[in-house]
């Protein structure tokens, strides 16, 4: 018997399972693919899910290092990001990995935990009852049907989502057809060069941001992530992307990627395909999709990811957004499955994360059209520019696309309802240690900053929330924050912390 199936073993999937399973549920993933994706997809993660991860030990996996730096620069709508201005307030986090070599490590993160994930499997359909759900599962190399008994099913299966459609869920939102996205991995060459600043020389045009290079015909990027492997990409707005430019309905060929990439710099270019047994890519996208979930709910089902939200724009807001949402609907599952999770505590989790998804929505279709092309457009971007010179003005943007600019209703405490700070913290015994490493293990924790006047407020609730005691200070103030880590409470008054422990994690024990 397991307590949650997740439909979906892409990287928000997995995350979710390892997040139920630290709060004491028993996951199961279910994946039709046999294999984690080798396409070429994301190259990165962005702004405050890189936080999460370091919380969670699993930035330093993936990065090497141990403590994440926020990014002297990043950019918007195509346009650059004096984000330095900003010093100890920029919010813009950055961890480069491939996401593929991320779903890989999240994997073995599962396998550690000991979350069974089964592959080659497919939801068929599912049913609803007071206190459970029932799924039907297709082998799809055995060619069998099984069902599968749990307390509850979440749906990670992508923006064309069976989950979501089952369960009779809208999925609203916007289409842009003429947008024509080219992408392909190429050899390295001399035709784009690496030069100081994140700039790219490119042969017959000169130097370039490496980044975004926008024209009045559409917009360019080389990415070297991996410098064996550049990515070359292009954006361009057809006509009829269904006809001859070409849009959809003919093979993606070397030769249309280089044609797309002169029409949009003006200088013709030659591009090599990956020598033989390196990773390959030629994708074609037409049309942009936006969409929202109209409810992230129906009963005893759930919406994460790209099955609640799909954006189209460049930066990773998708998986800030979505490994987020994983963050906050796990541990609430779990406690209802515990027992002791308080009335309504479920609901919050649309109350809380559909908001967020709104705003992505309308901050990529805002990058969207800055990226348009036309003399109207470049106008805006002019103005735009200037306004990006005000450090107010750029911390406004910064804190938008980091996904950090949005507070949960939790009271008026000074951090209350934000993302936990980045501080160090002195313990009793003297010994210094960062707060996101008091969150490794995905429990509730209450830090005392008073002395150890809290310890009996926080004595009921010993078994769900750790008590931290620090040396006293009169700088940082007592906070108590939940595994996805918004702080609840932040204070003195006992009283409001003896309501918030019972508000997020139920009545005392014993009561």
């Amino acid at each position: 018997m397991f307590d949650v199936i997740i439909v979906g073993g892409g990287p928000v999937g997995v995350f979710v399972a390892c997040e139920l399973k630290l709060a004491g549920a028993k996951p199961l993933v279910i994946e039709r693919l046999t294999s984690i994706s080798q396409d070429d997809k994301a190259h990165g993660l962005t702004g405050q899910v890189v936080r999460l991860l370091d919380h969670r030990g699993l930035f330093e996996r993936a990065s090497g290092t141990s403590i994440p730096e926020a990014a002297p620069g990043f950019f918007f709508g195509a346009m650059p990001l004096p984000l330095h201005m900003l010093a100890d307030d920029n919010p813009m986090h950055l961890l480069p990995i491939n996401q593929r070599d991320f779903e890989q490590m999240l994997n073995v993160r599962a396998e550690e935990l000991g979350i069974e994930i089964r592959r080659g499997i497919e939801m068929k359909s599912f049913t609803q009852a007071d206190d459970h759900v029932e799924v039907t599962l297709s082998d799809l190399e055995a060619g069998t049907e099984s069902i599968i008994t749990a307390d509850y099913l979440i749906g990670s299966d992508g923006a064309r989502s069976n989950v979501r459609k089952e369960s009779g869920i809208g999925f609203p939102g916007h289409t842009d057809r003429h947008i024509v996205d080219r992408t392909a991995l190429i050899a390295p060459s001399n035709q784009f060069i690496p030069v100081d600043g994140g700039e790219v020389d490119v042969a017959g045009l000169g130097r370039i941001p490496g980044t975004f290079y926008r024209t009045e015909q559409g917009v360019f990027t080389i990415a070297m992530l991996d410098p064996q492997n550049p990515v070359v990409h292009t954006m361009e707005w057809e006509e009829e992307p269904d006809g001859n430019c070409p849009g959809t309905g003919t093979r993606m060929s070397m030769a249309e990627m280089e044609n797309s990439i002169e029409r949009v710099i003006g200088a013709p270019v030659k591009l090599t395909p990956p020598p033989i047994g390196r990773p390959t890519l030629l994708r074609r996208l037409s049309g942009r999709n936006t969409r929202l979930a109209e409810r992230y709910r129906d009963r005893r089902v759930f919406l994460v990811g790209d099955s609640a939200h799909v954006h189209s724009a460049a930066g990773g807001p998708g998986l800030n957004l979505a490994l987020q949402d994983a963050a906050n609907l796990a541990w609430k599952i779990a406690a209802d499955i515990d027992g002791w999770a308080p009335k309504d505590l479920l609901s919050t989790y649309e109350s809380e994360r559909r908001p967020l998804g709104d705003r992505v929505f309308m901050q990529t279709q805002a990058q969207t059209a800055l990226m348009s092309p036309g003399s109207d457009v470049t106008a805006l971007r002019e103005l735009f520019s200037e306004l990006l010179n005000n450090k107010d003005n750029l911390q406004l943007i910064a804190d938008l696309i980091a996904g950090s600019d949005v507070r949960y209703n939790m009271g008026d405490g000074e951090l209350a309802g934000w993302f936990a700070p980045t501080i160090e913290l002195t313990l009793c015994d003297g010994h210094k240690v960062r707060l996101a490493e008091l969150l490794r293990s995905a429990r509730p924790i209450l830090v005392d900053t008073t002395g150890g006047t809290l310890v009996s407020s926080a004595a009921p609730w010993s078994q769900r929330v750790d008590y931290i005691q620090t040396v006293q200070t009169t700088t940082m103030p007592s906070m108590l924050i939940r595994p996805d880590g918004y702080v609840a409470w932040s204070g003195i008054d006992q009283s409001v912390l003896y309501d918030h422990l019972k508000r997020w994690f139920g009545p005392p024990s014993g009561r």
